[in-house]
Parts: structure tokens; C-alpha cells; sequence
């Protein structure tokens, strides 16, 4: 069975979300672990996450990806800018052990002038000082499409942050679809290559989720703007491509296009219905 679901908003909490994801014909979702523009982070609601526990057994939502908020850039060259990036990851962290066994995504960042070796060593220092043996969550690094200063336009420049991390056996990828595309990474045409140079680089055994969005830019265009399924520069038979590959298909999907809730629904729909069970 695919593994497919959207972004959903937690301000009603986990339950919330679970019954939303239902309702869309989801089994997963992801979330922002807090405010996205912001740092707040709402209370953990004890008796939610137990309610939300109980229910996603009971439907059957597997695995679920909890997305760090944009403003984070844990290798900006403001010393105070990277110690936010630091404290906010770590209490994400912290918060996502009382749901164990989850993903949390963040976006690598931008080093703003300094190069991508320093951005990258400063990337990697912020991740040997947050992850714990213990942890049971996943920490994702995002595929990026490489605008302005960005990390993580290049499989090259993930495996250069995951070989300077001591616990890597805690980390892994999130591939976005547009942002692979517009980062040069031809994934309409030559799919299999474009997984055949991931695994070569980076490890296929570091992939753990998919961001599948279509583009509304050409391809290698170094921008970052999603849009809705079959609409935009990579088309269904893209999608319908990836959601089969042997090498992806067990993953877990996430919509990030732009739609409401009946929009996911559809596009949900839609890839259900190209699954080849």
C-alpha cells in the first residue's frame, strides 16, 4: 500500500491531524514542529499524543514527518542566527521522542557568502551537538534547489555534511521532486540515473521520505516554486513513475503543493489510483 499524505496544520493538535489525514484518504502527513515563520512551539498536549497514538495504530498511519520552521540557517554567518538554529532543533528534537520513531525535516541552509565548505562544517556542528544515541527520531536533510547561497543543491554537497556527523546512523535524505529538478537532477527524463548517482553518492539507504511536488519552473532553473500535481514542468507520468520505482515506492510521500485540504484529496486520489498494488 502507498504511503501518501500532505502537509496538514497542528494547531488542533495530533489527533486532529490523524482524523484530517483520514478524512483525505492520507496514511501519513507532515507538520510543521512549530510556528514556521516563527520559534513558538505550542505545549505538548499529553493526552493528545496518547488519543493520536492510539488512533494511528488503529487506522494504520505508519510513520509521520515533522518539518523544522524556514527561518532556521544553522550556517548563517550571524553567530546568534546559527545558536537559534541550534536551540530550536534541539527542543524540536526533544518533543518529537514522546512520538517515537518519526522524521524531522530540516532545510540545510544558506551560508550567505561564507562557501559551501564552511557552510557545511557548520551544518554538521550543529547536528553533532543535537543528536543523541538514544533518539529515536530520524533527522532529514531536504534535497534544495539551489538558489542564492543554499545547501544542499547537490547530492555531493548532503554526503560531504553526513561524512562530517558522528551519528550518522541518524540521519538520512528527503528528496523533493521540484527542488531536485530545478537543481539540475533530470528526473523526468532519466529517473533511474539520477537514482543510480543518489545511491553512488549519497547511499540509496539514506533516502527515507519524498517531498513530491511539481514545478512551476523549467528544469535547472535554481528556484524553488511548487505547484499542484501534473500542472507544472514535470507532469502525472512523472509522479506515476516515482510512486512505483522499486527503489522508492516503499517510501513515504508528502504533498507540499499548492492546495487546500480538497486538493490534496484529489491529487491524493490521483496517485492512489496509479499504484500499482
Amino acid at each position: 500500500m502507498i504511503k501518501i499524505g500532505c502537509h496538514l496544520s497542528s494547531s488542533k493538535g495530533f489527533l486532529h491531524m490523524g482524523k484530517e489525514a483520514e478524512k483525505i484518504g492520507a496514511n501519513t502527513f507532515q507538520f510543521f514542529s512549530r510556528n514556521p515563520r516563527g520559534s513558538k512551539a505550542k505545549a505538548l498536549n499529553m493526552e493528545d499524543i496518547k488519543a493520536y497514538q492510539e488512533y494511528a495504530s488503529e487506522y494504520g498511519i505508519p510513520v509521520i514527518l515533522a518539518h523544522a520552521p524556514y527561518t532556521l540557517n544553522p550556517c548563517s554567518k550571524d553567530a546568534r542566527t546559527r545558536e537559534f538554529a541550534f536551540e530550536t532543533m534541539e527542543d524540536d528534537l526533544r518533543r518529537m521522542e514522546y512520538l517515537q520513531g518519526n522524521y524531522y525535516n530540516f532545510h540545510p541552509g544558506s551560508h550567505v557568502g561564507q562557501g559551501s565548505e564552511e557552510g557545511i562544517r557548520q551544518i554538521a556542528e550543529v547536528l553533532n551537538h543535537i543528536l543523541k544515541p538514544e533518539q529515536t527520531t530520524t533527522v532529514l536533510l531536504e534535497t534544495m534547489a539551489g538558489k542564492g547561497t543554499e545547501i544542499g543543491r547537490s547530492f555531493e554537497e548532503l554526503r560531504d555534511i553526513i561524512d562530517l556527523v558522528e551519528l550518522d546512523s541518524h540521519i538520512g535524505v528527503c528528496m523533493d521532486t521540484c527542488h531536485v529538478y530545478d537543481a539540475g537532477y533530470d528526473i523526468v527524463q532519466d529517473l533511474d540515473g539520477v537514482l543510480e548517482q543518489f545511491d553512488k553518492i549519497v547511499g540509496l539507504e539514506r533516502l527515507k521520505a519524498m517531498h513530491i511536488n511539481d514545478s512551476k519552473n523549467p528544469f535547472e532553473s535554481h528556484k524553488d516554486r511548487h505547484e499542484k500535481i501534473g500542472e507544472g514542468s514535470l507532469g502525472v507520468e512523472t509522479f506515476v513513475n516515482i510512486i512505483n520505482h522499486p527503489k522508492l515506492r516503499e517510501l513515504p510521500f508528502y504533498l507540499e503543493t499548492p492546495n487546500e485540504l480538497e486538493g490534496y484529496a484529489k491529487e491524493i486520489a490521483l496517485l492512489k489510483g496509479k499504484y500499482l498494488e
